[in-house]
């Protein structure tokens, strides 16, 4: 026998239930997967149902609207469609010293690079541990993937920020809840002005973020949803150079301005801060690391998030 006691719900119970709220969560939720974003009621369903035909539709308008018209022109046009976007940029944001800027954000979705593009209405570098195939391929701004090995994607990224602006989420993957992944902290090697980028999402029927699914899918998804909406605030420029090196040391400098912009980004957007990492999340929804095989040559490539 597989139980010693069972015990029956009656009807009065049921109609007693209320959903938990998330504060009151035995332990906090940070990581979940699945493209619903709504509970899935017998009336939500339908609902979700009968826009899906429309979303579709709707997803691949605003994704050829977005890739293939200038800034002015999609932007507005987009807006129309129900997509919504925030933005808060300083005045000094667009000045140039020289060379290329380093913009730091959070990671909520893969759209976040460009997203962030059109706030500032210049074409961006971005800098992606991973990306699928397809959305490279339909990316309208520059893509580029780290090898992860430090020393190649250091000099990498310093040859990019010589070609221009160059944006990168140091999270390494998504995170849909109001959380901060812990942050890589390559990027505070790369220059002396780096600038954070509050980034927030809100979806009310579909997730543009999985780790189990087709990634591939995921600006589709999140395209998908009716009002889809997105917030982007630059916050004031850091300097690694005014930091205090513990006993000289620059390793400990690199991660106290990882963790330095990490805080500062998780105030803003009221997240909290966490020192969780791709590696967790992963094994967490998929059971693995976040590393599949090619069977081509066996070797191990990074998963497409």
């Amino acid at each position: 026998m597989l139980y010693q006691e069972v015990y029956a719900v009656s009807q009065s119970d049921k109609r007693g239930w209320k959903k938990l709220a998330t504060k009151k969560y035995p332990k906090p939720l940070i990581f979940h997967d699945g493209r619903l974003a709504l509970t899935p009621t017998p009336l939500k369903s339908l609902a979700m149902l009968m826009w899906l035909p429309y979303g579709i539709i709707l997803s691949v308008i605003r994704i050829t609207l977005a890739f293939t018209l200038p800034f002015k022109i999609s932007t507005p046009l987009l807006t129309f469609s129900g997509l919504r976007l925030t933005s808060s940029i300083p005045e000094n944001a667009h000045k140039s010293n020289g060379h290329g800027h380093l913009y730091v954000c959070n990671h909520r979705t893969l759209l976040d690079p460009l997203y962030i593009s059109f706030s500032l209405h210049k074409k961006l570098i971005a800098v992606t541990y991973s990306l699928s195939k397809m959305s490279e391929i339909i990316a309208p701004i520059k893509t580029v993937r780290l090898s992860r090995n430090r020393d190649i994607d250091a000099k990498m990224m310093k040859t990019l920020l010589q070609q221009g602006d160059v944006v990168v989420c140091p999270e390494g993957t998504t995170c849909r809840e109001p959380y901060l992944l812990r942050f890589s902290s390559l990027f505070s090697e790369m220059c002396d002005e780096i600038t954070p980028v509050a980034v927030d999402t809100h979806v009310s029927m579909f997730y543009g973020t999985t780790a189990s699914g087709l990634k591939a899918l995921d600006p589709v998804f999140f395209l998908a949803d009716p009002f889809p909406a997105y917030t982007v605030e630059l916050l004031t420029q850091v300097r690694p150079s005014q930091f205090p090196r513990v006993s000289e040391n620059a390793e400990e400098c690199r991660f106290e301005v990882a963790n330095h912009i990490q805080a500062e980004i998780g105030n803003t957007l009221g997240f909290e801060c966490t020192k969780l990492t791709r590696k967790d999340k992963y094994l967490i929804l998929a059971g693995n690391e976040g590393v599949v095989f090619n069977r081509r040559n066996s070797k191990p490539r990074n998963s497409q998030q």
